[in-house]
């Protein structure tokens, strides 16, 4: 049976940080934390207007980190010639406006398409693993492997949130797992981010398919409570098969 991976996102420590404009916390001390209790690779989403994570954080983490860091970034020239720079182990391609307050949700994998190639083709050659942050339905999936995009990134908030609401989940869910099915038969890694708790995730990973979740705002919440050792060892636990 293969072992689903916990990527941990640490943008929110540098949220923190930012509030006072200070230098801690500290987002690389976070990623190391993260790394020593079991995350398997560290996500940061480098934004246009550097809301938390800047460039200087980037260099830092990617130093310093182990296990894999995952660069979350637009398709832009901009980030685009960041990455390459960069060359990040995993490249996690997502939709972004500046008035969001977190992302909003999957690309659309039709805007500037060719582009969207391009790119990738681009970051594969400085061998770095491609992942599209998409909507769970089949034509996104489709799509993403015409792009010849390593794996998708499902988006769960819509799931997450009618969990979180005890509301009726069953139509999300089956969704979800159609999507999931399609990726794995195209030969697509699957993931899955956006909204997780410990109930959300403990639901999703019974879904076989989904080999890495990547979580961010809530299990940086609950560090503040917990501390980051407990909440990573917790949801190792969570998603432990």
């Amino acid at each position: 049976m293969n072992r689903i991976r916990l990527g941990v996102n640490i943008d929110h420590v540098a949220t923190v940080r930012n509030a006072r404009g200070e230098t801690y916390p500290s987002p690389l001390r976070a990623a190391l934390l993260a790394e020593k209790y079991g995350a398997d690779s560290v996500t940061i989403h480098l934004r246009e207007d550097r809301r938390h994570i800047n460039e200087l954080d980037l260099k830092k983490i990617i130093t310093k980190l182990k296990i894999p860091l995952n660069l979350e970034i637009a398709a832009t020239k901009e980030m685009l010639k960041i990455a390459s720079r960069s060359e990040p182990p995993f490249i996690c391609i997502v939709p972004e406006k500046r008035k969001e307050i977190t992302t909003e949700g999957g690309l659309n994998l039709n805007y500037n398409k060719n582009f969207l190639k391009i790119l990738i083709q681009k970051l594969k050659k400085k061998n770095c693993r491609i992942s599209l942050f998409i909507e769970p339905t089949l034509k996104d999936i489709n799509q993403a492997k015409k792009l010849e995009a390593d794996c998708v990134e499902i988006h769960t908030g819509r799931f997450c949130n009618l969990v979180n609401m005890k509301k009726n989940f069953k139509n999300e869910l089956k969704r979800i797992q159609k999507s999931v099915l399609k990726g794995k038969e195209l030969g697509l890694e699957v993931h899955a981010g956006h909204g997780l708790t410990y109930a959300s995730a403990k639901i999703l990973s019974k879904i076989k398919g989904i080999q890495e979740f990547n979580i961010g705002h809530f299990l940086i919440g609950e560090a503040i409570f917990e501390g980051m050792p407990s909440t990573v060892r917790r949801f190792k636990r969570i998603l432990r098969p």
